[in-house]
């Protein structure tokens, strides 16, 4: 058990350490063969470090790189997902931003001329691949990831959806200092950033199961075993077919949780009826998976 506990531990970590170098190439790829050449500005942090790049160029006797602010924008929010969410996953944050900041500074700018259309739809999609499959890993890329998963913790909302509020700023301050057209293209890229990061990560979704069977207690107890989810139980339902006494369970699950309950009920009732429908937000008791 010590060999296989030792393999799991040892398996996490190159996991999670790919999942930000994997990453790392996907945001610098995104600003620097897309983004940059389009003139248009991404979201979160990494959209703040952009604004400050071009406002220096502009109106400063010197440069302040992307590549550089990206890293200490960040640093205070490391200090919040230190505190707030675990000391594991802030760790591989750092590495992430850390990786992330080294790979825009070498990785250089094409010098084509994209469409700004195509600009923004690949570089919101390649961003938010990357970002989406580090998140799907158990680690952040900063930034605005750190901020929304407190916020989903205390409120139950999508990390996109947050995601897209937030930088509603960022549109605001491109318009206004460098142009509406830019702003809209950059609006454009950071709702499909947001969308692209939901349809990867779908830990924080969660599903309502209604279970209609004729064996609840052997289902009630691997679910219980196994999840460790509640469960509401509806006695005295009749089947309209056969007219036998069935009993309906409903309960939630994260959407990680899908492939388990459909083994649980399989093995407990095979004639069981399941619907699983999607849910916008829980209120009351709901136990969260733990982020470390």
């Amino acid at each position: 058990m010590d060999q296989l506990d030792q393999f799991n531990r040892r398996y996490n970590f190159f996991s999670k350490l790919s999942a930000a170098l994997f990453y790392s190439i996907a945001v610098a790829v995104a600003l620097n063969f897309f983004w940059t050449p389009g003139h248009m500005y991404s979201s979160g942090i990494t959209g703040f470090a952009q604004l400050i790049n071009s406002i220096s160029e502009r109106f400063l006797p010197f440069t302040i790189s992307t590549s550089l602010m990206y890293f200490v924008l960040n640093v205070p929010l490391f200090i919040l997902g230190w505190t707030k969410i675990g000391h594991k996953f802030t760790f591989f944050t750092i590495i992430a931003v850390a990786l992330g900041s080294f790979m825009m500074h070498i990785v250089q700018p094409l010098t084509v001329h994209w469409d700004p259309l195509l600009c923004a739809i690949f570089g919101g999609v390649i961003n938010g691949i990357g970002t989406g499959f580090a998140l799907k890993n158990g680690i952040s890329t900063g930034g605005l990831d750190i901020i929304g998963i407190v916020f989903r913790m205390k409120t139950g909302t999508s990390y996109g959806k947050f995601n897209i509020l937030v930088n509603l700023v960022i549109i605001c301050a491109a318009g206004f200092v460098f142009g509406w057209t830019r702003a809209l293209y950059s609006a454009l890229t950071i709702f499909i950033n947001g969308r692209v990061i939901d349809a990867v990560y779908t830990q924080h979704k969660k599903m309502q199961v209604m279970i209609v069977t004729e064996h609840p207690q052997s289902i009630i107890n691997g679910i219980q075993n196994k999840m460790h989810r509640g469960i509401t139980i509806l006695h005295d339902a009749e089947g309209a077919y056969g007219h036998t006494e069935k009993t309906v369970l409903i309960t939630i699950i994260d959407r990680y949780d899908m492939y388990d309950i459909r083994e649980i009920v399989k093995k407990a009732d095979p004639y069981a009826f399941m619907s699983v429908s999607e849910v916008e937000k829980v209120y009351g008791r709901f136990k969260e998976q733990e982020i470390v």
